[in-house]
């Protein structure tokens, strides 16, 4: 009897350590697949069948079907003669939501840790449409001589700022020229003013892959900007290093895009 009443415990005790050392998982994967169902929807304003999306997120169409209809039922999702689209509710939370403060959060730490790597200002952008964009985050650097406190909540000139030239070479060529007067407003000497010449700097970004500003929103400031994108590819950001023109073109650019694209690949990872 002894020997029954010293073995249990030691089995119990075996089976809570495999227990304890087992990962635990505490994802829904229906909620996951349904907000995947609802990232997909929002890239297709005029709707979309449930055969295409299932292909599209690489998901069974019944799978598709029954998350659909359930969100379908709690107004999330809205379906037009078999094409399913956004529903009322996502734009009742959306209009209640700070847009911004989730994606500070997760980026903020990042954005420090990495203006201390280059001991200037970074900044971060969110892209908002084709040809729009808002500053939602910054870091600034030990340096007395800062490009600091820019325009968190608002956005520069797209022809004018970093940002928005790696945003317009996302566009084609023609896109540009619809959204794009000739003549384009002058802020320096540098400034791009001919639509022409726009288009021939956005050729570069693209073949590049990343935007420079060179004194043209503002004499002496200069900005290093590369993409932050998402697993498929989409453009979500843009990550920027700004400081004085003489002190970052004094170094080798080269070094200094490629820790960029780094940061801006770890923002990406913290927004997935």
């Amino acid at each position: 009897m002894a020997a029954g009443s010293s073995t249990a415990p030691e089995e119990a005790v075996g089976d809570e350590e495999q227990t304890s050392a087992e990962p635990l998982d505490l994802t829904n994967k229906s909620v996951v697949k349904a907000t995947v169902l609802l990232s997909e929807l929002g890239r297709h304003r005029q709707g979309i069948t449930v055969t295409e999306i299932a292909q599209l997120v690489g998901m069974t169409r019944p799978t598709a079907f029954r998350l659909l209809l359930s969100l379908e039922q709690s107004g999330f999702v809205a379906r037009v003669d078999n094409r399913y689209m956004l529903g009322w509710q996502m734009a009742r939370l959306g209009r209640l939501a700070d847009p911004y403060a989730g994606v500070v959060s997760r980026i903020q730490p990042l954005l420090n840790e990495y203006a201390g790597k280059f001991n200037e200002t970074l900044s971060f952008v969110m892209v908002t449409g084709e040809t729009s964009y808002d500053v939602v985050a910054e870091a600034s650097a030990s340096r007395f001589l800062n490009a600091s406190h820019m325009w968190v909540g608002g956005s520069y000139p797209m022809h004018a700022s970093a940002a928005g030239k790696m945003i317009l070479a996302e566009l084609s060529d023609e896109q540009v020229v619809a959204a794009l007067p000739k003549r384009l407003e002058s802020y320096t000497p540098k400034t791009i003013t001919r639509r022409d010449t726009l288009l021939e700097e956005l050729r570069l970004v693209r073949e590049q892959g990343y935007a420079i500003l060179d004194d043209e929103l503002e004499e002496g400031l200069f900005v290093i900007a590369c993409p932050v994108r998402d697993s498929s590819g989409q453009l979500l950001g843009v990550l920027t290093v700004n400081g004085p023109t003489q002190r970052i073109k004094a170094d080798d650019l080269g070094p200094l895009v490629e820790k960029l694209q780094q940061a801006a690949d770890k923002v990406a990872e913290a927004l997935a």
